[in-house]
C-alpha cells in the first residue's frame, strides 16, 4: 500500500500530497491573500517612496557635479538630472535626512520581507509565461524582487560592515535604486486599484495567493500584521539611537556607532575612521612640522603653521557630524579659522570660489573632497582647530579639519594638507 502520498491519496489526509512548489497545494498557508498583501503593499508604497526620495537628496548632498572627486557615479547621465547645489542651511540638514534614510530603511525590513512571503506563490506559477504580457508582468516582478532585495541587501552591509562588495557602494546603489524604482512605479500603477479595492471589501476575494487546501489557522491575519509590525518597532528601536548622544545612542545595539561613547572629555565622541586606519603618522602631524598650504587666485600660495592660524581671527559653530550609514553626533562646539578668510588669504575678498580640501589620509574614501562657493562663504564653516574647548584629537583630525554645516561626514575632510580655492 501507498501511504506517503507521492503516487495517490494518503490515508491520514485524503488528499494528493503536494509535490513540489509548482503545485498550488504546496502553498497551505490560510494567512496568503490578497488582503494581507494588500496591506502590506500600501505600507511599502509609502516608506519606499520616502527611502527613494531621502536617497536621491543624500546623493545630491555631495555635490557630485562639483568636481570628479565628489563624483562617486561619473557615467550616471541624465540620471543625475535632479541635482542642485546643496544648502548649508538649516544645518542639520544632512543629519536629518540621513537618519531618516537609513533608520526607515532598516525598520521596513520586516514588511519587505512579509511582502515577498506573501506573494512567493506566483514565483512558481505555471506555465512561466502565457502570454507576451505576462511575460513582460513576469520580467518586471523579477525586477522589482530583485531590486528590492539588491538594495536592501547592499545598504545593510554598508551600514554594518562599510560594504564589502566589489565595486563602488555609490555606483551599485545609485543604478540599483532607478532599476528597483523603475519597476515598483511600474508595478505600484498596475497593482494599486486591486490594492485599495481589497482593502475596502468586507470579505476577501479567492485569487491566486488563496490556497485551494489551506491548514489549519494558527494566528489571523491581524495577527501576522502586528508581528511583521513588532519586529519593524524592534528594528527601530534598536537603531534609532544612533542619531542622539547620551543614553538613547546606547539603544542602537544593532547600529556600528551605538553603545557607549568611544571616549571620554570634550573629544569623546563619535569617529567614522580612525587616525591609525587612515594611515596618519604622528611626525607629519607634530606642530612643528607640520604646515598648510592654500592656493589661489593667480598661482598665489601661502603656507601655515597651526600658530600662524592661531593668530588669525577666531570663530565658533555648534555643529553636528553626520555620516550616509546614518550614524550622526548632537552640535559639537567647533572654533577655528572661517574659511572665507582662508580664501581672502589668496586674493579672494569678495564671494569666495570653490575649494578643492586634501587630507593626510592614505588609506579609505575622499582623501580629496571639493566645497562649493556656498559652502565656502558661510560664516559657520571652519577650518577647526579646537572642539568643545580642547585641541582635536589624532582621530578628529589634529591638526585642523573641515567642518560646514549640512554637509556629509566625509566632506568634512580630517588632517587638512591643502586647500587649492578657484575653479575646479
Amino acid at each position: 500500500m501507498v501511504r506517503d502520498g507521492l503516487f495517490g491519496p494518503s490515508p491520514a489526509y485524503g488528499r494528493p500530497m503536494a509535490r513540489s512548489p509548482f503545485s498550488p497545494s504546496f502553498w497551505r498557508s490560510p494567512l496568503r491573500g490578497p488582503w494581507l498583501t494588500s496591506v502590506l503593499g500600501v505600507v511599502l508604497l509609502g516608506g519606499i517612496t520616502v527611502l527613494f526620495v531621502t536617497g536621491l537628496v543624500s546623493y545630491a548632498a555631495y555635490n557630485p557635479n562639483l568636481a570628479p572627486v565628489n563624483d562617486k557615479t561619473p557615467d550616471k547621465g541624465i540620471l543625475g538630472f535632479y541635482l542642485f547645489s546643496w544648502p548649508t542651511d538649516p544645518h542639520w540638514l544632512y543629519r536629518l535626512n540621513q537618519g531618516i534614510h537609513v533608520t526607515l530603511g532598516i525598520t521596513l525590513i520586516p514588511v519587505l520581507l512579509a511582502k515577498l512571503w506573501s506573494v512567493v506563490p506566483r514565483l512558481f506559477t505555471l506555465p512561466p509565461a502565457r502570454s507576451l504580457a505576462h511575460a513582460l508582468e513576469r520580467i518586471s516582478l523579477l525586477l522589482l524582487v530583485g531590486g528590492a532585495l539588491f538594495e536592501f541587501v547592499t545598504g545593510v552591509l554598508n551600514i554594518q560592515l562599510d560594504y564589502i562588495f566589489p565595486g563602488s557602494f555609490y555606483t551599485l546603489h545609485f543604478y540599483g535604486a532607478w532599476v528597483f524604482i523603475a519597476a515598483f512605479i511600474a508595478h505600484a500603477v498596475l497593482k494599486m486599484p486591486m490594492a485599495w479595492r481589497n482593502l475596502r471589501q468586507l470579505r476577501e476575494e479567492k485569487n491566486d495567493l488563496v490556497p485551494p487546501d489551506p491548514a489549519e489557522p494558527t494566528v489571523s491575519r491581524r495577527g501576522a500584521l502586528w508581528f511583521v509590525g513588532g519586529g519593524s518597532l524592534l528594528l527601530f528601536a534598536t537603531t534609532v539611537g544612533q542619531n542622539f548622544d547620551g543614553p538613547l545612542r546606547r539603544t542602537a545595539l544593532l547600529a556600528p556607532h551605538g553603545g557607549a561613547e568611544p571616549g571620554s572629555g570634550p573629544g569623546g565622541f563619535q569617529i567614522n575612521k580612525t587616525a591609525a586606519y587612515a594611515g596618519i603618522r604622528a611626525a607629519e602631524t607634530d606642530e612643528e612640522a607640520w604646515r598648510l598650504v592654500v592656493e589661489g587666485r593667480n598661482g598665489r600660495t601661502v603656507r601655515l603653521s597651526r600658530t600662524d592660524l592661531l593668530a588669525m581671527p577666531l570663530h565658533s559653530a555648534a555643529l553636528p557630524i553626520a555620516c550616509v550609514e546614518g550614524w550622526s553626533t548632537s552640535d559639537q562646539w567647533w572654533r577655528g579659522v572661517r574659511l572665507r578668510d582662508l580664501a581672502a588669504l589668496v586674493g579672494y575678498d569678495g564671494d569666495p570660489p570653490d575649494v578643492l580640501v586634501e587630507s593626510l589620509q592614505r588609506r579609505g574614501a575622499f582623501r580629496r573632497a571639493a566645497l562649493r562657493a556656498n559652502q565656502v562663504a558661510d560664516s559657520h564653516s571652519l577650518l577647526a582647530l579646537f572642539v568643545n574647548g580642547e585641541d582635536l584629537t589624532p582621530d578628529h583630525g589634529y591638526p585642523a579639519r573641515i567642518i560646514v554645516p549640512a554637509a556629509p561626514g566625509v566632506l568634512n575632510t580630517k588632517w587638512v594638507a591643502r586647500m587649492t580655492f578657484g575653479d575646479l
